[in-house]
């Protein structure tokens, strides 16, 4: 298993390599307009010469996906425990966070900001919206598969209900709450692009969209590279502060694959 693990790096490198060549070889035989789908050295090109602007943006966006991120995993954590011990609560508010998903962003993001400004604090609530819902229904699996007889054990001592849910329930729980988040790493990119085009002066989103208009399509696929780099190398820091925060479960998982 170990064997399996090591190469796929390495596998996935070469299959990204294969498309970029065939993506490359397209557009060079003219199988598209390079304005509409630019070439990989165009690309290339675009994230060295403008390399200043990217990174600036880069920076601004970057700031918004964490704090998001952030936002999201500890109201997510805090409304997972809050239906955990209220069913009344999770029949009456489930629902709505399940309807919540529907909203299209690009509807709600341009509200927001007409409500809370041209700030980050509308970013931050695109982000933690888009991220929000992985959380909950992960941490909340998480909850429902805490082993039946530890918790029977806890109530053969006698052990108050915060006490179980202290050193039982939470702790199975935060694998799925690592889970969850890096779901939601993989889509808080995208919430924080609509946020940008909804309102605002920087950022990868809004430097996308002033590109686009421009003809200077490379160089809009040059900040979606970028942001596509962030989001995997954010999935990788998550999986690794995972296997360090709970070994054990990093352990429990190795053992139980094939």
């Amino acid at each position: 298993m170990r064997r399996g693990l090591s190469g796929w790096p390495w596998r996935a490198a070469a299959l990204l390599v294969a498309l970029v060549a065939l993506w490359e070889l397209y557009v060079d035989l003219g199988g598209a307009d390079p304005l509409i789908l630019p070439a990989p050295h165009e690309v290339a090109r675009s994230l060295w010469v403008d390399r200043s602007l990217l990174g600036s943006n880069f920076l601004v966006t970057a700031e918004e996906v964490l704090l998001g991120i952030l936002l999201a995993s500890v109201t997510g954590l805090a409304f997972s425990a809050a239906i955990h011990f209220s069913p009344t609560l999770r029949r009456a508010v489930y629902p709505l966070l399940v309807a919540s998903q529907t909203l299209p962003i690009p509807i709600v993001a341009p509200v927001l900001v007409l409500w809370l400004g041209f700030g980050i604090l509308p970013k931050l609530v695109v982000i933690a919206l888009v991220s929000f819902f992985s959380i909950v229904v992960t941490t909340l699996a998480g909850f429902a598969a805490v082993d039946p007889d530890l918790i029977k054990l806890m109530r053969t001592f006698d052990a108050p209900r915060q006490r179980t849910f202290r050193h039982i329930e939470l702790p199975a729980a935060l694998p799925s709450l690592f889970t969850g988040a890096k779901i939601a790493v993989t889509v808080a990119v995208i919430g924080a692009v609509f946020a940008e085009q909804a309102g605002a002066s920087s950022g990868l989103g809004y430097l996308f969209e002033q590109s686009i208009p421009q003809l200077l399509t490379a160089r809009a696929y040059a900040a979606v590279v970028i942001l596509s780099a962030f989001a995997i190398s954010l999935f990788a820091l998550l999986s690794l502060a995972e296997r360090w925060a709970l070994p054990w479960a990093y352990q429990r998982e190795q053992a139980a694959a094939p």
